[in-house]
């Protein structure tokens, strides 16, 4: 976060920042009563994402940016085992909290969306793509579906970004074909 008058940046870290959103800007915000951050689910979505940031959200990086094969394989076999715990949550409940949509599952989702489009082919996740794994490729489809979640969703410029920003990961700038056994609208 940014103040535009002091010309300071306010915050840097993710979480944090997710959190100020949730209700720091209720005054002015279209929906102030959605509240992704419950006090009931405080302990509960803490604790998710002190693993899924770091062996998910930022596990696609340790992998990406890995610079030898044995922080790649350290940082795959963390990323996979994490995968594999959500897959075996969402066999339980509908979101990682049970019921309830949390900014934790807004979270992984913009993780997860990006995977098999991006992060299968250029970070060398190339494991299993999250359309092999059932319940969270359902969990994944049922949150695009929301509108407003698809709407901040947009695949052309995640990978074109993705695919022309590191010359050292693809010096030619070539955004690969998107895979077409992807199809987040369909139920």
């Amino acid at each position: 976060l940014h103040k535009k008058k002091e010309r300071t940046i306010v915050n840097n870290e993710s979480s944090e920042i997710c959190r100020m959103l949730n209700s720091s800007f209720n005054a002015v915000a279209k929906n102030p009563g959605l509240d992704l951050y419950p006090d009931s689910l405080k302990e509960k979505t803490a604790e998710l994402e002190e693993w899924i940031y770091h062996d998910i959200n930022n596990g696609v990086y340790k992998s990406g940016f890995a610079k030898s094969q044995g922080a790649y394989d350290e940082a795959v076999e963390k990323l996979y085992a994490a995968l594999d715990r959500v897959e075996a949550l969402l066999s339980e409940s509908r979101y990682l909290c049970g019921d309830t949509v949390t900014g934790i599952d807004i979270w992984l989702f913009m993780t997860l969306i990006r995977f098999d489009p991006v992060y299968v082919v250029y970070f060398k996740c190339s494991k299993k793509c999250i359309r092999e794994y059932p319940n969270m490729f359902n969990y994944v489809k049922d949150l695009f579906q929301v509108p407003e979640i698809a709407s901040s969703v947009d695949f052309f410029h995640i990978r074109t970004h993705y695919f022309t920003s590191h010359s050292h990961l693809n010096p030619f700038a070539i955004v690969p074909a998107m895979p077409t056994a992807l199809d987040y609208s369909e139920p």
